[in-house]
């Protein structure tokens, strides 16, 4: 296969920072999978107080951030969360949470609904299927039920309903057993049937649906491996590359920053290890964005061949399709 780089013959350079993407850390109430974070129970890696003072002052200072995305793990679970959530909505940052749904119902956490509404979080929830077989095959059991419940709570607090209060979901595909590979179904097709088939069977509204592409890494990774299909799907996925894809990367126009206080180009590179860099190849840190007083000092994106995944055929993003 063509490398990725080969692939788009150009150099994919940064637009504007607008988006901060956190990943808390990896603990998290369930062990899914497809979680190419690797998150479970047993995980304990998560945000330190240093750090957190320090993305505290990112966000106080840099007007030009529009979105605070909170990720993990379970985010709700880790250090910082609530301190994080606090000081971007005071500066009037739309702040997005990553959840699972599932957590609701954890000793502990059990207030967290109500805190997403009075703070007006955006839930992007993890639902990667409406029926119950297909969630709990890559949850767990009892994950779908679970999430239904949870999903019927936050409508009773107007989320889903309220312009204030959106509930977005995300559609994942199921992870291969053999090598016969298929993209995500067209995004607004499949957000009719989710809808439909919820509001039907739970009376459950939402507001969007977001496909998102078994990226190749993490557990993902480790299970196409086990099965040797890991090549033939990467083959798969640059078989089916889009170029209009392209220009929406969200890889662009983001900051991807790990629990230490790294930084990445995304989500993915951030599992994998692969910092992003300044023109002179140094990798950058939170403290180091502080220093230089600048969120704009990458003008490369760090790539792999797994970036076949965000364009291939409609693209997959942390919003969803690209195009």
């Amino acid at each position: 296969m063509k490398p990725f780089q080969t692939k788009i013959g150009i150099t994919l350079t940064k637009k504007k920072i607008t988006v901060l993407q956190v990943n808390l850390g990896k603990r998290c109430n369930l062990a899914c999978s497809h979680c190419h974070v690797e998150a479970s129970p047993k995980r304990t890696e998560e945000l330190t107080p240093e750090i957190c003072e320090q993305l505290v002052e990112l966000i106080k200072r840099f007007p030009q951030i529009e979105t605070i995305d909170l990720t993990g793990g379970a985010p709700e679970m880790n250090y910082g969360f609530k301190e994080l959530v606090e000081v971007a909505r005071a500066k009037n940052k739309e702040v997005i949470v990553r959840s699972n749904l599932t957590i609701y119902f954890v000793p502990g956490f059990e207030d967290i609904p109500e805190y997403c509404a009075e703070n007006q979080l955006r839930i992007i929830a993890s639902l990667p299927c409406y029926l119950e077989d297909n969630v709990d095959k890559m949850r767990g059991n009892g994950v779908y039920n679970q999430s239904i419940l949870a999903l019927q709570w936050l409508n009773r607090l107007g989320y889903g309903k309220n312009q204030n209060l959106l509930l977005d979901l995300v559609y994942n595909p199921p992870v291969p057993l053999r090598d016969k590979f298929a993209l995500s179904p067209n995004q607004k097709n499949l957000e009719q049937d989710y809808k439909t088939y919820l509001k039907e069977h739970f009376n459950v509204e939402f507001n969007q649906l977001f496909t998102i592409t078994n990226i190749p890494i993490g557990r993902t990774k480790m299970y196409l491996e086990y099965l040797k299909i890991y090549q033939p799907y990467l083959e798969f996925l640059e078989s089916n590359f889009n170029r209009e894809t392209v220009e929406n990367l969200m890889c662009r126009n983001e900051l991807s920053i790990d629990y230490l206080g790294n930084v990445y180009d995304c989500d993915f590179n951030q599992m994998e290890n692969i910092p992003a860099r300044t023109k002179k190849g140094e990798k950058i840190t939170v403290a180091k964005l502080l220093e230089a007083n600048n969120l704009d000092i990458i003008e490369q994106v760090q790539i792999a061949n797994y970036c076949y995944g965000c364009t291939a055929g409609s693209g997959s993003s942390c919003g969803g399709a690209l195009v």
